[in-house]
This record gives C-alpha cells, structure tokens and sequence, in this order.
C-alpha cells in the first residue's frame, strides 16, 4: 500500500496487508519500506511467517527485495522483529536501540514469542542506537526517540519525507481500534516509565504517525497521543 510517493506499508495483519493465521489480528505488525535512490529502508519486519508476502508486496511497487539495505526494529516483541534473521540472512543491517538490540540477541521473554506460541529466532542487530541520535541513510537524516514502557526498548523514527515530518511510532500508543496504549502483558511493561515516555512523545510535533498496527494517522497525530496521554494520567496515577 502506497503511502506518499516512496513510502508504503508492506505488512499488517489489523488491517490485511499479510496475513498469518486464521482468527489471529496481532500476530504481525505494520512494517514500512522507504524508497531512497541507494537503496531502500525498512522500518519492521513482522513475524517472519509473512516473509514472503511482505517481499511480495514490495516487489508489487517495482521494487527489488535485494536493495533493502537497512532494518530498523521499533521494540523486540515477535511481531515487529521475528522477520529480522530472515533479512538478515539476506545481507540488511539491522538497527536498533540498545534495550531492543539485547533482547533479541538472546530472544528471551522480552520478545514475547509465548504470545502467538512461536519460537523468537535470536539475531545480532548491526547497529546500536541511542536517544537522540541522528542517522544518514542514504541522505535521509532519521531521528531516533526511545519511549519505553510498552517494552523497555519501545523506539520512534522520526524523519522528513515529501515535505512532511514522518514518525514511525511502533507500539508507543495504541491503534484506534484497541484502545489507547500498547499491549500490557509484556515481560518488561512498566506503567510508571510508560507514563513519563507519553509526556514526552505528546510534544513531539509530526504530520503524519505510522504505528505498529492498525491505521495510519494522515492528520493531527499529535492530537492521538494526547488522547493517550490523557486517559495514562486518569487510568494510572
């Protein structure tokens, strides 16, 4: 799915971009491909059982599967980063903050494989990032934000595309058709540290917010996080 020019959505299972199992909605979220003149970068890679369907989504665009050069992982859990030994294997560098990068390395219960009764493939990300810390891909200037508490190495990518500011939001809010946050079951979820990262994430200022499942947000996203915010401070303090 075309989202502006050269930036799609290539898997989803909320709104049936992939498709993994009959009955299930969570088990893969969005992934997101930006096409640069050197190379393409992936935000997400899903569960790894919809591999194939998000290479073919790709390539539906006229894009080749083997320029994907980079993979950045928004958190650890299996259904944002089981694809990454599958990318991997095929020559992408992985990037991910610190907290994401350690639990996949093991693929402990941080990556929550015990959700969908899968077994979380460990991988070695390439590249560790910090808060604040600003990329060059590819002359894209990528920013990164770590807003922990859905999992402790929840992480936004934040750059400017089409003369839009672009966050890649992962599971730090919820989708619109599930309520407000991300899912609280997580090993390292943590409602105190989630609280603060909400206070944070509402003063980011965006055009446009594409999260971790569910629908994109083409206007205002900020005023969604504020809603998020909003029922943390009434549902939490």
């Amino acid at each position: 799915m075309q989202i502006l020019k050269n930036l799609y959505q290539v898997g989803g299972d909320l709104n049936g971009v992939t498709f993994d199992e009959k009955g299930a909605l969570w088990n893969d979220g969005n992934s997101y491909v930006l096409k640069t003149s050197e190379g393409l970068i992936m935000f997400d890679c899903g569960c790894g059982d919809t591999m194939d369907q998000i290479f073919a989504n790709i390539e539906y665009w006229g894009l080749s599967t083997d320029d994907i050069k980079y993979c950045l992982l928004t958190h650890p859990h299996l259904d944002h980063t089981g694809g990454a030994h599958i990318l991997k294997d095929h020559g992408v560098k992985l990037i991910a903050i610190n907290e994401t990068a350690e639990a996949v390395s093991v693929g402990d219960e941080r990556c929550c494989g015990y959700l969908y009764h899968k077994k979380f493939h460990p991988v070695v990300v390439d590249q560790v990032v910090a808060d604040g810390e600003l990329l060059d891909l590819f002359g894209v200037q990528i920013q990164v934000g770590h807003y922990p508490g859905h999992s402790m190495g929840c992480t936004a990518y934040f750059f400017d595309h089409e003369q839009k500011r672009i966050a890649i939001s992962g599971d730090i809010i919820g989708t619109l058709l599930a309520g407000d946050f991300g899912w609280s079951g997580s090993i390292d979820f943590n409602k105190e540290v989630y609280m603060e990262s909400l206070r944070k994430f509402a003063k980011v200022e965006m055009d446009m917010m594409l999260p971790g499942h569910g629908l994109i947000y083409f206007h205002n996203p900020q005023w969604r996080v504020e809603e998020a915010l909003n029922s943390a401070l009434m549902e939490w303090r």
